[in-house]
């Protein structure tokens, strides 16, 4: 899960007096504007002066082809925009590759910046567990850094629980990082095998 989830409960339309924001299907034409929301976090969650080449960051290639394949396994892939401007964006991806774990997937959510403390998170991530919900997926999984209360409340509120901390697991701006993972239920969760 990113580092920059918003705190704010509940699952309506967020307004704050800007406009409506709304959830939908991310396009192609959303791909510049989730690339620009990526990169900065991306950026933000390293040490300065840090040398770009230590790391891989995507262009919109890479970001057009994952989301065609996660479309084409049925993963949902969602932006909350409003007045035909992306504020942020939501998905979700095989927990693990092999096929005992295809009932579970991990998530990710990115708010821009310009935008966190507005709901934008929150509807996301109602969306999201919905549409994977719907999507026949019974556990959903996110990793939250240990020092992100903002992201850990959300999960809390959406009825996420810890279920593993990895102490020390990252190094940035000069001191190591916790990371929290988190899990809920999705549908019947594990009271009842899948319907084939």
């Amino acid at each position: 899960m990113d580092a920059n989830q918003n705190s704010e409960a509940g699952t309506g339309p967020a307004h704050d007096g800007a406009g409506r924001i709304t959830v939908r299907d991310s396009r192609d034409a959303d791909v510049p504007a989730m690339l620009a929301i990526y990169l900065h976090h991306i950026r933000r969650g390293v040490d300065p002066g840090l040398d770009a080449g230590v790391f891989e960051t995507p262009d919109a290639e890479d970001i057009k082809r994952r989301r065609k394949n996660m479309q084409k396994r049925k993963m949902p892939h969602i932006v909350a925009e409003e007045n035909g401007v992306a504020l942020g964006y939501a998905y979700a991806v095989p927990f693990r590759k092999r096929p005992a774990y295809r009932y579970a997937v991990k998530h990710s959510i990115y708010v821009h910046n310009d935008h966190l403390r507005r709901g934008v998170g929150r509807l996301l991530m109602a969306a999201l567990i919905d549409a994977c919900a719907a999507a026949g997926f019974r556990q959903m999984i996110g990793y939250i850094d240990g020092a992100n209360q903002a992201s850990l409340g959300l999960h809390e509120r959406f009825g996420f629980r810890q279920v593993g901390y990895l102490p020390s697991i990252g190094y940035k701006f000069g001191h190591w990082t916790d990371t929290v993972m988190m899990q809920r239920s999705l549908g019947p969760g594990g009271t009842e095998p899948p319907q084939i």
